[in-house]
């Protein structure tokens, strides 16, 4: 069910300030998510850029795709162990805090101008990007009363616009001081933005839901020390491995193989984990049954839309203007697009969907899934035409086709994202509150780990052809069809909670 942005006078208590109508806690993820979300994009879209500038990295655009799809996977299934991180150790606030810090640090050494502390860099941004996304999102429902709050869907429609007002402005920022001045000099004002977000958040805590600071399943002492144990194996492990791929001079060829493997294996295998828990009750799993579907046309919906920051920024880089009426613009600027079209649109489809429900015409959670889909193909059926034009006769197109292609992609994403976060909260096991939240990001990590591996020098697809896009483009379609064939199916598994 949606909800409006509006005041609901009879959702507040005493007179208790509120938020646009919600509950004074969510100004301040709201801020601490702007920020974060700031300086995370600023860096996705300088990220490929530098990969490819000869000032930079200098690399092919199929590496510098790879490398930006497997790090964005990364981003996204280190979300789970972040969530289960909160469950088990440190709770959802606590986690929080510790990721923002490993963020700021890992921006720090981008900052550094070597190529080594660079992918060093890039590794802390991820990881603290885990520790962090899954839990925020998970205090956001904390200050709801359970997902029967009609405010709820309204709340992370409005918590969404938090995050791309800081994705918005990153680009214009960070983006401009890194492409015209300095690369590093952009990493380390994604710094800056994500230390003022810790600085709100850590201001800000008195106002979260006590919930936030409760572990929900404390992990006994012998656990602890096995933990810590299993985790200086691996990490042991991959020092090995990298390091006889440097010393053999297969490092390149071979680094992101196993990190792509791994975005592929591991979300199906916590999905199996989860369907043969003998613990949950029998609505629980039927309500994981059909967050499965949910999970599948999402990373579907991921795999094409991410190329928004890879694909489409590097044609925005090869093969369009970058001028309008005469004024030339940084590439990393078409990167403001989305989230500025998110900001103008997402409280008229938050109203809109409320306005049906109270009609009882609302769309279910599955016809909205579909619509995605459709509207993710459609958008790449449009970028097929300049990359014609551009294939049939050279030059550049002009950077309007960006524009339409981010603009559809957009009301995509509004049909997807926020109701995906809203039901993963509304479906979760009760068992796995937080990590939940971090299963949800996992169907990123899938899609864009199918992206890197198309990409990878084992196979080296240039997805920036007509064929690659017209293949990506009926996928979307044809799943999106199948989605809404068997929307009555999955509507049953939900329960109370379509």
């Amino acid at each position: 069910m949606a909800s409006s942005l509006t005041k609901d006078p009879a959702s507040t208590a005493g007179g208790e300030k509120t938020f646009f109508g919600h509950p004074r806690g969510l100004a301040t993820l709201f801020m601490t998510e702007m920020w974060e979300r700031y300086s995370f994009y600023g860096m996705k879209a300088l990220l490929p850029l530098y990969l490819i500038a000869p000032g930079g990295m200098h690399m092919s655009a199929t590496t510098a795709t790879a490398i930006y799809s497997v790090y964005m996977a990364m981003v996204y299934l280190l979300a789970m162990p972040g969530g289960w991180m909160a469950d088990r150790f440190w709770g959802p606030r606590k986690t929080v805090a510790i990721g923002g810090g490993v963020v700021i640090l890992g921006h720090i050494t981008l900052a550094v101008p070597n190529s080594a502390s660079f992918f060093a860099g890039l590794v802390l941004v991820a990881l603290g990007s885990g520790l962090l996304k899954a839990n925020i999102s998970t205090m956001v429902g904390h200050l709801y009363n359970g997902p029967e709050d009609p405010r709820r869907d309204g709340g992370f429609t409005l918590f969404y616009i938090g995050i791309n007002l800081g994705a918005f402005l990153a680009p214009l920022t960070i983006g401009t001081i890194g492409e015209n001045v300095n690369w590093h000099f952009g990493f380390a004002l994604a710094a800056i933005g994500m230390a003022l977000g810790l600085a709100q958040f850590m201001l800000g805590t008195r106002h979260l839901s006590p919930e936030s600071d409760v572990v929900s399943t404390p992990a006994t002492e012998q656990e602890k020390r096995s933990v810590l144990r299993k985790g200086l194996v691996w990490l042991i492990v991959a020092a090995v491995f990298y390091s006889l791929l440097a010393i053999t001079g297969n490092f390149a060829d071979w680094a992101l193989l196993p990190i792509t493997v791994a975005g592929l294996i591991i979300p199906v295998a916590v999905l199996v984990r989860m369907k043969r828990d003998k613990e949950l009750t029998d609505t629980e799993q039927s309500k994981l049954s059909g967050y499965i579907w949910f999970f599948v046309v999402a990373a579907v919906f991921w795999m094409i839309y991410d190329q928004n920051g890879s694909t489409l920024s590097i044609f925005g880089e090869n093969s369009t203007t970058n001028s309008v009426f005469g004024i030339d613009f940084p590439t990393s600027w078409y990167q403001s697009l989305n989230p500025i079209f998110i900001m103008a649109i997402a409280p008229v489809v938050a109203s809109g969907w409320l306005w049906l429900n109270k009609r009882g015409k609302e769309p279910s959670t599955a016809v909205k899934f579909a619509s995605s889909l459709v509207l993710i193909g459609i958008s790449f059926v449009v970028f097929m035409i300049p990359l014609i034009d551009t294939a049939a006769n050279g030059g550049r197109v002009s950077p309007m086709w960006l524009v339409a292609i981010y603009f559809i992609q957009t009301v995509a994403e509004l049909c997807l994202s926020p109701v995906g976060l809203s039901v993963t909260t509304k479906m979760a096991p009760a068992k796995y509150s937080s990590q939940m939240m971090g299963v949800w990001f996992l169907a990123v990590t899938a899609g864009d780990s199918v992206t890197g591996l198309l990409t990878s020098p084992q196979l080296g697809v240039d997805l920036n052809t007509t064929a690659a896009v017209a293949f990506e483009a009926v996928l979307a379609v044809i799943a999106g069809v199948g989605i809404w064939m068997y929307r009555k199916k999955v509507t049953q598994h939900m329960s109370d909670a379509s």
